[in-house]
């Protein structure tokens, strides 16, 4: 049941938003919606791989001797939760230039993902292969 006590104007809803988001204008919703689904995209992102990690986790157990397989599970977790925290952080640079009629910031991070992902799958081609 609503408290009467308590407005239920969007005014309520806005004075309950961290202070960034009550700065500068209101941006357009299919902006904003646009930067959340790539904020999940990184999210399911991050999901792959500490799933991936679970994964040769499990390998690492069952086929011990293999540190480059534990290696790769403890790396894939961590870059996992470093790119939940990216993702945050991108949306939120992205929410705030939109506000303020500012360019989208630059970020080296795609360029950081590409090639961490791609030494990880250089790593498995060759543990697959056997030469590690």
């Amino acid at each position: 049941m609503p408290n009467p006590d308590q407005p239920t104007t969007p005014l309520a809803h806005k004075e309950s938003r961290p202070a960034w988001q009550r700065e500068g204008r209101e941006p357009d919703y299919r902006f904003s919606l646009a930067n959340e689904r790539t904020f999940l995209a990184w999210i399911r992102t991050a999901l792959a791989l500490l799933a991936g990690a679970v994964l040769f986790d499990q390998v690492a157990l069952r086929r011990p001797g293999h540190p480059y397989v534990a290696a790769l599970a403890v790396g894939g977790s961590v870059i996992a939760a470093l790119m939940s925290l990216v993702a945050y952080r991108r949306w939120k640079a992205n929410e705030i230039a939109m506000r303020h009629d500012h360019p989208l910031p630059n970020s080296i991070s795609l360029a950081f993902v590409a090639g961490v992902l791609g030494i990880v799958g250089v790593m498995v081609a060759l543990m697959l292969a056997g030469v590690l």
